[in-house]
């Protein structure tokens, strides 16, 4: 539009241009006119008479009309110029509206082709958003199915052990009533006590041992920031330091049916095959109970300290005398018990599953058809 503008006033300028002589000739002063005419009737004078002379205003209306008529031409060709100038800035206008017109399309399609964007990504959003809570309620569904599997199963374990402990107690009752009329002789009921004495001056010292060699232990624990293992033993050493104070207490050797009561029981442990009475066999069963206890709650601790499976490391695998007080049975034979029930409760508690026990009224106890096989007792009669 400025090239147009520019245009338009250098045509203006050449037309005012050409105008000037014209005007500057008629504007000539009467006293150059009257030398003029002086000087034409001389040349007249000096002519031939015979030549005619041409009309000299004659001449000059000629000449004002050519050059008007070079004005009105030029006046013409400026018209039309600037009629295309006009013309080319209203296509160029036109142009631009229709640019305008175009972009403004363009963005409107872009805008709305956002829109449907985002319209179609929430769709999917939420149509994901529906999947996921379908398939979490789906999930949430499976794992009460799950629980109440796993709760029918454990109830109907637990009935199962149940039964079979009434009826271990019935065969209990029985074998002591069998015990009762097939008692030891009192020099055999002698020889027990002896070993009971020894027994427990042995395992006297050997708590001292161990309560140092677990402090050392827990110690260690702290260090590596095992917290949950370190609790767990924290527990375990105040235990010992109340089987310590049980150990010390004084007991009438005659009076307990432990030393007059005749074995009703076999059992084969590392190439030997040993005799026990009904009261050895329930120490036994509770060397299983609570390595079983003790397993599960050491490998949960594991567990949550995001330790490494391996039950032989913890301690109270290594000293294997929970519940042990030194008497009735052979420490040896309590602490291989003790870890077979370790292991199993160890293996339950690291993995947060009960393949080997149950947990019922606060306690957790081995199932009865492992404590068999683990025990295998045959009975004598």
């Amino acid at each position: 539009m400025k090239q147009v503008g520019m245009m338009s006033i250098a045509v203006l300028c050449l037309l005012l241009g050409l105008n000037a002589p014209a005007y500057s000739r008629q504007d000539q002063p009467s006293g150059g006119r009257e030398q003029e005419q002086k000087k034409e009737n001389k040349d007249r004078s000096e002519r031939p008479a015979s030549r005619p002379q041409p009309d000299r205003s004659e001449q000059q209306r000629q000449e004002q009309n050519r050059q008007q008529q070079d004005r009105a031409q030029q006046q013409e060709r400026a018209r039309q110029e600037m009629e295309q100038s006009r013309q080319q800035e209203q296509r160029q206008q036109q142009q631009m509206e229709q640019d305008r017109t175009r972009r403004a399309q363009q963005e409107q399609q872009q805008r709305q082709a956002e829109q449907n964007r985002q319209q179609q990504e929430r769709a999917r959003q939420q149509e994901m958003e529906q999947n996921r809570q379908q398939q979490q309620r789906l999930s949430q569904q499976r794992q009460q199915e799950l629980n109440r599997d796993q709760q029918r199963a454990q109830q109907q374990q637990i009935e199962a052990n149940r039964a079979q402990q009434e009826q271990q107690r019935l065969s209990q009752q029985r074998q002591f009533q069998v015990n009762q009329q097939q008692r030891v002789s009192q020099e055999r009921q002698r020889q027990l006590i002896l070993q009971q004495q020894e027994r427990v001056a042995q395992y006297r010292q050997h708590l001292d041992e161990q309560e140092r060699r677990l402090q050392w232990q827990t110690a260690q624990l702290e260090q590596q920031r095992r917290i949950a293992q370190y609790r767990f033993q924290r527990e375990y050493l105040e235990h010992l330091r109340q089987e310590r104070v049980r150990a010390q207490a004084q007991r009438d050797y005659y009076s307990d049916p432990y030393f007059y009561t005749a074995p009703c029981y076999r059992y084969y442990r590392a190439g030997n095959y040993y005799e026990i009475n009904q009261y050895g066999a329930d120490l036994l069963r509770r060397a299983v109970n609570y390595g079983y206890a003790e397993g599960f709650r050491a490998g949960a601790a594991d567990r949550q300290d995001n330790w490494g499976f391996d039950y032989r490391d913890s301690y109270a695998y290594q000293d294997a005398n929970y519940g042990y007080d030194g008497f009735y049975e052979d420490q040896d034979a309590y602490n291989y018990y003790f870890r077979e029930g370790f292991r199993r409760g160890y293996e339950d508690g690291y993995y947060d599953r009960y393949q080997y026990g149950v947990y019922s009224n606060g306690e957790y106890n081995v199932l009865g058809a492992v404590l068999s096989e683990v025990l295998n007792l045959v009975a004598l009669r």
